[in-house]
């Protein structure tokens, strides 16, 4: 006789659930207001920087391969590199002289900066009166080129009542006297090439504003260089200007490097003084080129407009590339 024992049913333990980590919040130091006011800070200068800077360069490369009247939109047309091959061969009389001109400022403007290193190194030997010169000489950097513009064309350059003027029986139109002091031609070029006497007034008048702002950039560089290296040089025998050109010219390389980019800068994008002044004859560079095509007396050419603002662009960033290449690779060695 079989009895059947019916099994009882094995209670199922349920497999231990490992608990949670919580995860452990990061401390920070900067409270919610705190986060808020630097993404702002941030933020907002770096839309800035897209929206006014990087956007209009972009749209300019872009523009300068289409033929557009800046009017209708989608009205452009694609013409690849015809507006660089009219530039640089229909338009050549206008590009050239004008290029001329901004080269003429530059090598201006690199010669004034010694003469502004000059001041700084005379002001900082403790001269009596130095807060003085230096709030004379740093004066005119308050102002914008247009200002100084007006300023010297009515007060210095004025045919009437201009200090240059004085005591003359024949008054000297500095602004308008397109004559030119020198000439040369290149082959292939028909209009020569040379350097107007109102364009040199005008070298005249941006050299008031660029001495005065080296000349405080250098002062500071002065300042900071440390007073025993000029002590060591003075007791190994060098003379003054050995010890300047030996000794605390190459401490201020970061200064010559500031300078010389300002310089270039400065150069190139000279065109608010040259509009102040009406756009005499003889005193085109670049920046007016690309204001007269975009917006000025026969403008509505985007096109070409846009081809002078990139060659101005590629201009800037050639010299400043293969300043800092060559000063990088000098540090190294």
């Amino acid at each position: 006789m079989s009895l059947d024992i019916e099994a009882e049913p094995t209670a199922v333990v349920p497999a231990a659930v490992p608990p949670k980590r919580r995860r452990r919040r990061r401390y920070s130091q900067l409270s919610r207001s705190d986060k808020i006011w630097l993404t702002l800070m941030v933020g907002v200068p770096t839309l800035n920087l897209i929206v006014f800077v990087w956007v209009p360069a972009v749209s300019t490369i872009l523009l300068s391969f289409t033929k557009w009247d800046g009017i209708k939109l989608g009205s452009w047309r694609l013409l690849g590199f015809r507006n660089y091959w009219t530039v640089f061969t229909i338009l050549d009389t206008k590009m050239y002289p004008a290029l001329f001109n901004n080269v003429i400022l530059l090598v201006w403007l690199t010669f004034m900066s010694m003469i502004g290193m000059l001041l700084a190194y005379l002001l900082d030997k403790g001269v009596r009166g130095t807060a003085v010169y230096q709030s004379i000489f740093y004066f005119p950097v308050v102002l914008s080129l247009a200002i100084v513009g007006f300023i010297w064309k009515s007060v210095m350059f004025s045919q009437a009542q201009g200090l240059f003027n004085l005591g003359r029986d024949k008054p000297i139109d500095f602004v308008g006297n397109a004559t030119k002091l020198f000439t040369f031609h290149i082959p292939g070029l028909d209009v020569p090439l040379g350097l107007s006497k109102n364009f040199a007034a005008i070298l005249v008048a941006v050299a008031w504003r660029h001495i005065g702002y080296v000349m405080v950039l250098y002062l500071a560089g002065l300042k900071s260089v440390d007073p025993s290296l000029r002590e060591a040089a003075a007791i190994d025998g060098c003379k003054e200007w050995q010890s300047f050109r030996r000794v605390v010219f190459p401490v201020m390389k970061p200064i010559n490097v500031v300078v010389f980019v300002i310089t270039v800068i400065e150069a190139l994008r000279a065109f608010d003084i040259i509009v102040a002044l009406k756009e005499p004859v003889g005193t085109n560079v670049m920046g007016v080129l690309v204001k007269n095509n975009l917006v000025g007396e026969g403008g509505g050419n985007v096109g070409i407009g846009s081809t002078y603002g990139v060659i101005l662009l590629l201009l800037c960033l050639g010299f400043i590339i293969w300043y800092l290449v060559n000063s990088f690779r000098e540090a190294e060695t």
